[in-house]
Formats: C-alpha cells, structure tokens, sequence
C-alpha cells in the first residue's frame, strides 16, 4: 500500500512538473547580410571605353574588349559584351532585348528604365528582373553610331530570387555606376 501511494505521488509530481507554459515555436531567422560600402575605380583597359567597377571587384578583359566584373564574395559575375555599330544598330538593338525577355518564363516582372547620359552621348535601357529568372540585372547602352555594350548579372547559383535579393539589390547600384560612369573612347 505505501508503495502505490509512493508510486501515485511520483506521477502526480511528475504530471505536475511537466504542465507548463505550452511550446513556443522560435519564429524564423532572417539571415543579416551587409556589404561594405561601395568604392569605385575606373576600369581603363585597351578598349573604346572607360566605366568604374566596384573596388572588391576582379575585372577580367578578352581580346575583344568584353569583360567580366566577378564578385567572388558573393558568387556573382556581370558579364559585359562590346560590340562596334556597323550600320547594325536594329539587331544589335533587338539581340539585347530578345537576350533579356528569354528570361520571361521563369521572371515575375522585367521592369525596364530608359537610361540618358546626353554629356558622354550614352543612351540605354536598364533591365530589373524579378523572379527565380537566372540573371537578376541586364542592360544595354549605345552611342548609336560607333559603340554598343551590353552587360548581365549572374549569380553562380541556382537561381532563388528571395535568396539572391540582398545581393541582387547591391549589385544593381553597381550596374547603375557602370552606366553612370560610362564614357566613350574614339
């Protein structure tokens, strides 16, 4: 008898211990991703232009003047083409905007944003692209008789739009600072 009586306090104890505040799940945590402040330097290469990269960048040149801007923090490239106008400038036009809408079926949006540098006689669209699409940022721009440039991000990765987003967002002020900085060599 003082033995069950031994035995139905214990669990009665243990019963009570154990009711508690009910579980609380932890909420997600957000990955906290901070970049360093950008700094510029121009990129003067044996080329028929000057822009300015990011300095945490690494420019690599090809015989052709095309170049490739590679981030290896974060695993991210803006691949650019140059190519001179040769009474070409529809097709290369239509090649620039045919490359960034093949990116259509996999994009929520692609917003366009006419860009206008009238002082270095540089003109062009900037492409934002939004969804699991594989490049994130493309743009175009052209003096319209001598020059055409066409850049695009990549990120080394399976595209995931809300994994690459902070960098993404990063990256789209550089492109905009190669635009920006764009100047024509003749």
């Amino acid at each position: 008898m003082k033995k069950a009586i031994f035995i139905n306090i214990l669990i009665l104890s243990v019963v009570l211990y154990s009711c508690g505040n009910d579980p609380v799940p932890k909420p997600n945590g957000m990955l906290r991703l901070e970049y360093p402040t950008a700094s510029y330097v121009s990129v003067e290469k044996v080329c028929p232009y000057i822009f300015q990269v990011n300095k945490e960048t690494t420019v690599k040149t090809s015989n052709n003047c095309s170049m490739t801007v590679d981030y290896p923090q974060m695993n991210a490239s803006i691949y650019i083409t140059y190519k001179p106008v040769k009474n070409n400038l529809d097709k290369l036009l239509r090649d620039a905007q045919k490359l960034t809408y093949e990116h259509v079926a996999k994009a929520d949006n692609i917003q366009e944003q006419p860009f206008v540098n009238p002082d270095n006689k540089v003109y062009g669209m900037f492409y934002l692209v939004t969804g699991n699409a594989a490049s994130a940022s493309q743009f175009y721009v052209t003096d319209s008789t001598s020059h055409f440039l066409t850049g695009s991000l990549y990120f080394n990765t399976k595209p995931n739009y809300d994994s690459v987003l902070p960098a993404a967002k990063y990256l789209e002020e550089d492109i905009r600072k190669i635009m920006e900085s764009l100047k024509w060599q003749n």
